[in-house]
């Protein structure tokens, strides 16, 4: 949850004007340790809130799916390479994208190899 800097800032002045943690802790609705942060970073100037989320994906989503479509067969190794990336992001990027880079099923390899030894006995 993130807490308005003017919230922070009452809360503190609170805390100067001589209030106790566990009192402004119960009139502004936030947890001791909580105050006890906003002190440490009042000290350091710094009270604004910290941006928390993911980072931006190093892989276009876009431009992986045209190149997979252009070319179905390649290996990750070699779409990491023209991604300048690594194997893992690109397999991470596939990953959320739903996108299967297997080459023929397993069902569909050893039933070719069990027609092909018919074949050679006949």
């Amino acid at each position: 949850m993130v807490y308005s800097i003017d919230l922070r800032q009452r809360a503190l002045n609170y805390i100067a004007n001589g209030g106790n943690r566990l009192e402004a802790s119960k009139i502004f609705g936030v947890t001791i340790p909580t105050l006890a942060n906003w002190l440490s970073r009042q000290k350091q100037q710094d009270l604004a809130p910290k941006m928390n989320g993911s980072k931006p994906s190093k892989i276009d989503s876009e431009k992986l799916k045209k190149y997979i479509e252009l070319h179905p067969d390649s290996y990750l190794r070699e779409i990491a390479a023209e991604f300048n990336s690594t194997l893992q992001a690109v397999f991470y990027a596939c990953k959320r994208l739903n996108i299967t880079l297997k080459k023929r099923p397993h069902t569909t390899k050893k039933g070719m190899q069990r027609n092909e030894r018919h074949i050679k006995k006949n």
